[in-house]
Parts: C-alpha cells; structure tokens; sequence
C-alpha cells in the first residue's frame, strides 16, 4: 500500500485535468483512493521519472519526459507519476 502525503494528493486534485479529461477525484480521501488504486508512483526528482519510464518499457521518444501527461510535479522536487 502507497502512502501519500497532502503535498501529493493537493497536487493531483489541483492537475489531475492534465491526464484526465473529467476529475477523477474531488477531495483527498478520493484522490488517496484513486492513487493507490492506479498504483500511482512518488520519483524523489527528474532522474528518477526517467528511470521509471526505463524500467517500466515506456518509449516517450524525443520527449521531456517531464512534460508526459502522466508526470505531476509536486513542487519539492519529487514527481508523481500517475499511469491512466
């Protein structure tokens, strides 16, 4: 089970229009669920995001990887990655 603190879960509620086209979540405690549900990921930076995609199978090409719809940047330096 993922633990996600509100940094986390304030993020996801305030971009989750990013990856999704209606919200899927409209407090905290919906967002904490739909995160653990999706198995969503907190990377501690950009090198971990990268490595995920690596690990994971992921061709994003020429891409930022950063700039994926699926990469949510918490703003303290960790990333969390949310695959639809």
């Amino acid at each position: 089970m993922h633990e996600y603190d509100d940094a986390v879960l304030k993020c996801f509620l305030e971009n989750q229009g990013q990856l999704f086209p209606e919200n899927v979540a409209e407090n905290m405690e919906e967002a904490e669920a739909f995160l653990e549900d999706s198995m969503a990921v907190v990377v501690e930076g950009a090198d971990e995001v990268m490595e995920y995609f690596e690990d994971t199978g992921v061709d994003i090409g020429d891409e930022n990887v950063l700039d994926a719809d699926e990469v949510f940047d918490i703003g303290d330096g960790r990333y969390l990655i949310v695959e639809a």
